[in-house]
């Protein structure tokens, strides 16, 4: 039996998770929706680019589609680390962040 695979699951290979202060996985989660963001913006740049709007089975519901497709995309990307981005603005800010209980 073939089993579908999860792009958000830890790889095999993984350590356990890491146990975070409440401060940093509030940057965590800050880092990776900015991720999102940023994969988002790619997407639509580069779709506005490429598909012309004379095309057939275009319109407004195509677009929502597309524009929902995108953003689940993203948000996939951003949660599995695919890309870095979010690892990097963590790791970069992570040095700033002070807890709040010491």
């Amino acid at each position: 039996m073939i089993t579908p695979a999860n792009p958000l699951a830890a790889p095999a290979t993984a350590a356990a998770p890491e146990k975070l202060s409440p401060e940093r996985l509030e940057l965590r989660e800050a880092a990776q929706g900015f991720e999102a963001i940023m994969v988002r913006k790619m997407l639509e740049v580069a779709r506005e680019s490429v598909w012309a709007e004379d095309a057939p089975l275009t319109g407004n519901g195509m677009k929502q589609y597309k524009t929902m497709r995108d953003e689940h995309f993203a948000d996939i990307a951003a949660q599995s680390g695919t890309l870095g981005f979010a690892r990097s603005i963590e790791e970069q800010l992570a040095q700033f962040v002070v807890p709040k209980d010491g």
